[in-house]
This record gives C-alpha cells, sequence and structure tokens, in this order.
C-alpha cells in the first residue's frame, strides 16, 4: 500500500542526503508543499529520477 512519505523517507530511497535530495527537486523545477510528499508528487518525482531499488 503506498503512502505519504517525508522528505528524508525519499532521500534515503535515492542514498542520498535530504539536503541533496531537495537540491536535486529545486534543478529540476519541483516545488512541493509543506509536510509529507503526497502519492502524486512521488510518482512524478520517480518519472524525474527513476524508481530506486527497494532495499527492504
Amino acid at each position: 500500500m503506498e503512502k505519504f512519505k517525508t522528505r528524508q523517507e525519499m532521500a534515503n530511497e535515492f542514498g542520498v542526503s535530504t539536503k541533496t535530495f531537495c537540491r536535486w527537486l529545486k534543478r529540476e523545477g519541483v516545488l512541493l508543499s509543506k509536510g509529507l510528499i503526497s502519492i502524486k508528487d512521488q510518482e512524478e518525482i520517480y518519472t524525474l529520477f527513476g524508481k530506486p531499488y527497494d532495499q527492504k
């Protein structure tokens, strides 16, 4: 089941720091509202950067 995620959770998926993840988003022009990242926004991020390997 998909869920909203924090920026830290998304950064961890890509194996980068939150700061680097936020820089990637800014560079690509992705504007997120404060708080958790919605499923729709997650899908946009995965489209831009590819879906990282799930290490769980």
